[in-house]
């Protein structure tokens, strides 16, 4: 089984979390994690290429905002909200009140719950 790197509490920097969430289709990961909770990677229906999608998770996942384990063939995603929130207090609350959904899915539904 391949590492999954995620950087420990006290390496996480505004810096990498502002550029992970600056992007749009971020953004979106992030609003859609916040809003219904913990998905799969495939459970995001974008109209992007599988590898774009791939390496916006690997930024997400590598600058503190996301924690994403191995379940089977699946990694499921999740918001690390009480690290950020504790590094950062109101950033994550700010952000995404702020955030607009996208149209970049086929409909916000398309992202599936999984029980965990």
């Amino acid at each position: 089984m391949r590492f999954i790197y995620h950087p420990d509490r006290k390496d996480i920097s505004l810096s990498g979390v502002l550029y992970a969430l600056g992007d749009p289709v971020r953004l979106e990961i992030v609003r859609l994690l916040a809003t219904v909770g913990a998905q799969p990677c495939a459970g995001f229906d974008f109209a992007i290429a599988k590898s774009t999608m791939s390496n916006h998770f690997k930024i997400l996942r590598e600058s503190g905002v996301v924690f994403t384990r191995k379940e089977g063939t699946q990694h499921i995603n999740m918001l690390r909200r009480q690290d950020i929130d504790e590094l950062f207090p109101g950033l994550l609350d700010a952000v995404l009140r702020s955030a607009q959904p996208m149209q970049i899915c086929q409909q916000e539904t398309a992202v599936k719950s999984v029980s965990l």
